[in-house]
């Protein structure tokens, strides 16, 4: 870990994020904090993040533009941000936000409810503009209305008492973000690159290449001016691509990175012994914590012969869940049982489930799966099934961007592989696994987390599953939703109850049976195939700053590409 060459990288990444640019601007390093960034910035000079693959982690939404409302995933309520409060109608489907006084763009143009409307009607009436949150916002809204300078009220296609969390609350990553009417009026929204950008937020944008982006502090915020929050401690924040675990490893070490991207326990505690003021979310093993996307394998239905459903259940008996937990996860996490994460207010659900027989071992049943894949005319020839002259094989598409996600698909290739079916791994890089694998269908199976949505009830993950988002392959899957394409009878049915459940209001006490009911679809047909909870252990530096989200400082949870990084800013406090 203590190479030369990975000295010098990290020296290298440190001059390029830090020194090189004092020359632009004197910042001191105690006043700079400095976050790890684990994907190259593919387009620096665009800044419209309604477009297909542009991103807004590096700095841009955590940073620069702010939420209406933030989900607070330790006590289930949504933090008002720059909204102050709603009202829904009895049905759910009228909503009504009011807006907080005073907020301002960093040029000093008002933020109000015009900005809010014009930016709602560009995605519902613009089809070339296709980000998740735009199809979303377009699927669920009938009409947008302001009501005066700080109020809007929203009419929507059909009830959702979801609606206000999922679409502006940061429930998973991001929201849906408002843009500036008085620079977005007269351009094409699916072309304008909003290069230089501006925001609500206490940082404005200061430069950006492939591998950094950097946001100086707008003393004149609004924020601070109105009293909803003081100024932020750190000056300038810094996103840095560290080029992965090993170089972040020797950024934390040398203090030039203040919140790391997840790293193996080995890792991090090879860290900890060298710079003790190195943290993670516990102070003990598994240091980890919990993340809301549990982790599948995604499957095309569409493609021979996984568009039989008892091949896709042959591959779901044959992945030994506990040993990716031990291996690919080094036991920082546990199988999954569903498709939910295990949190504690999604236990009625997944008990639900799990009561009704469609709970998944973590062990493999390869007796099980030789059954299914036999019945289906398949018979070993030496290593592998074949059929009629052909090899049964699969590529499996995963993302490179982590470890993470390539040693557990390595892990699932040697079980395939052991069981007789010719796997193999396909790594891309993250912007074609995101802008053209997984959104277009062009994989047979590819490792993800599609299912990602609930957090405290069933539907939002649920219902991404639905015949309502069928398309050809080829055509952009709406919002990443049933990515598989999965139709039919089952799926048909399984649509009509996620219908029931949408409409019924948050806590209703039938919603766990009708899960259940609709699971026994999901069981039957395996249309993805769930594998493991996620966990991040994500190294934070005390050494700067203090003030991190932990188990113990629980304000928010502590995934700092999200949008809630808001808070996490304003919590940092400078070391003594």
């Amino acid at each position: 870990m203590t190479t030369p060459v990975l000295r010098m990288a990290a020296s290298a990444l440190a001059i390029a994020a830090f020194g090189g640019m004092a020359l632009a601007q004197d910042v001191a390093r105690e006043d700079t904090v400095i976050f790890d960034l684990d994907r190259t910035i593919q387009d620096p000079e665009n800044f419209n993040w309604m477009t297909p693959g542009t991103k807004r982690m590096h700095g841009a939404h955590q940073t620069m533009w702010e939420p209406l409302f933030i989900l607070n995933y330790g006590t289930g309520d949504l933090d008002p941000w720059l909204a102050t409060g709603f009202e829904a109608n009895a049905d759910s489907t009228e909503f009504t936000i009011t807006l907080r006084d005073g907020v301002e763009w960093s040029d000093g143009e008002a933020f109000n409810a015009d900005d809010v409307v014009f930016t709602v009607n560009l995605a519902m009436t613009n089809e070339e503009i296709s980000s998740r949150e735009a199809s979303t916002i377009r699927s669920q809204v009938a009409s947008v209305e302001k009501v005066d300078d700080l109020t809007v009220t929203f009419t929507l296609q059909n009830p959702n008492p979801r609606f206000l969390v999922e679409n502006f609350g940061v429930r998973i990553f991001g929201s849906f973000l408002i843009m500036p009417e008085h620079i977005w009026s007269g351009e094409n929204a699916a072309t304008f690159a909003f290069n230089p950008p501006i925001g609500t937020g206490p940082y404005t944008f200061a430069s950006a290449s492939s591998n950094r982006a950097i946001w100086d502090r707008n003393d004149n915020w609004w924020g601070a001016k109105t009293g909803f929050q003081d100024l932020p401690a750190p000056k300038r924040v810094i996103f840095l691509g560290s080029g992965g675990e090993e170089s972040r490893a020797q950024l934390m070490l040398s203090n030039q990175l203040d919140a790391a991207q997840n790293v193996t326990i080995g890792t991090f505690e090879a860290i900890q012994a060298q710079n003790p003021n190195v943290i993670a979310w516990h102070d003990d093993y598994p240091y980890a914590a919990a993340d809301p996307c549990a982790r599948q394998l995604e499957i095309n239905t569409t493609v021979a012969p996984w568009d039989n459903a008892n091949m896709r259940k042959a591959v779901a008996h044959l992945i030994d869940r506990t040993q990716i937990v031990n291996i690919a996860y080094e036991g920082t996490t546990e199988a999954s049982q569903t498709m939910f994460a295990q949190y504690g207010s999604m236990d009625p659900f997944i008990n639900a489930v799990v009561d009704a027989g469609y709970g998944l071992s973590p062990n493999a049943d390869p007796a099980a799966a030789q059954a299914l894949i036999e019945g289906e005319g398949w018979a070993k020839d030496g290593d592998y099934y074949t059929k009629d002259g052909e090899t049964l094989s699969v590529n499996i598409h995963v993302n490179s961007a982590s470890t993470e996600y390539t040693r557990t698909i390595d892990m699932i290739v040697e079980q395939l592989q052991r069981a007789g079916i010719d796997a193999r791994a396909v790594p891309v890089e993250n912007g074609v696994f995101w802008g053209e694998v997984l959104p277009f269908g062009s994989f047979e199976m590819s490792y993800s987390w599609l299912s990602c949505g609930s957090v405290n009830e069933p539907w939002a993950s649920m219902g991404r599953y639905t015949t309502a988002d069928v398309v050809p392959v080829g055509e952009r899957s709406p919002g990443f939703n049933n990515t598989a394409r999965w139709d039919g009878e089952a799926a048909e049915a399984y649509t009509a109850i996620m219908a029931d459940i949408a409409a019924r209001p948050l806590g209703d006490e039938a919603v766990p049976g009708l899960v259940a009911e609709a699971y026994q679809y999901l069981d039957a047909e395996m249309p993805f195939i769930p594998l493991v909870q996620a966990a991040k252990l994500l190294p934070m530096n005390t050494t700067y700053w203090t003030g991190w989200p932990t188990a113990d400082n629980y304000y928010n949870h502590p995934f700092f590409w999200w949008n809630h990084t808001h808070q996490i800013i304003h919590n940092l406090e400078k070391a003594e």
